[in-house]
């Protein structure tokens, strides 16, 4: 699946008509960006997201973490996936939660780190695979180790930090089952200048039905 990665409520609309994109995933920094508080902007993306809509923690200890969990539950409603950091504290909220919420756990940089989501009963494992070349070398490398990992379990792998179409294939190419990108890559996705040369050159020399 492909969803938009973003809070703003005019490119969620944009994107829901395009007919393809299937949900929307949000963060901390793009629910800034956002004109509205956190608690509107999330009640508008669910009411017109095609399916899921993912909502990270922001809480810091385990008992806050879990409230503010089934605070985002009750504003979303069954569309919802909790994104939870790959951390210590992050694993054991995922497994106190996921038999109740979908979950996903976000900013994996290792396999085994995917492993442990996985067993923590995480719905998805998401990895930052531009970031992940920033840092590590390769993100398309733990995209493929995730993948051998994951490869007999239910959770499956949400590609996010995609900063091109190529990009986007590629991880898609490595093992990757989703991708959540920004508003302009699923523009960049959908063409292609060969694409729009092809169909110039089709309605230059065809006829079709009249309309």
């Amino acid at each position: 699946m492909i969803y938009l990665d973003s809070a703003i409520l005019e490119e969620a609309k944009a994107a829901v008509a395009m007919g393809w994109v299937k949900g929307i995933t949000t963060n901390p920094t793009l629910l800034n960006k956002s004109e509205l508080s956190p608690e509107a902007c999330l009640q508008q993306l669910a009411a017109i997201s095609p399916g899921e809509l993912y909502y990270q923690l922001c809480a810091t200890n385990f008992e806050g973490m879990v409230t503010e969990a089934k605070k985002a539950a009750a504003i979303i409603g069954d569309k919802i996936v909790l994104k939870i950091p790959a951390t210590e504290l992050g694993f054991r909220v995922t497994a106190h939660l996921s038999t109740e919420i979908a979950c996903s756990v976000t900013a994996i940089y290792s396999p085994a780190q995917a492993a442990i989501a996985s067993q923590a009963g995480a719905k998805y494992a998401i990895a930052y695979v531009n970031r992940a070349t920033r840092l590590l070398g390769d993100g398309l490398a733990l995209v493929r180790q995730m993948s051998n990992v994951l490869k007999d379990s239910n959770t499956e792998i949400l590609a996010a930090s995609l900063k091109s179409p190529e990009e986007a294939a590629a991880t898609l190419q490595a093992g990757a089952h989703h991708l959540t990108v920004p508003m302009s890559i699923l523009q960049a996705m959908a063409t292609h200048e060969l694409s729009e040369k092809t169909v110039a050159e089709f309605l230059d020399k065809g006829i079709g039905i009249e309309i």
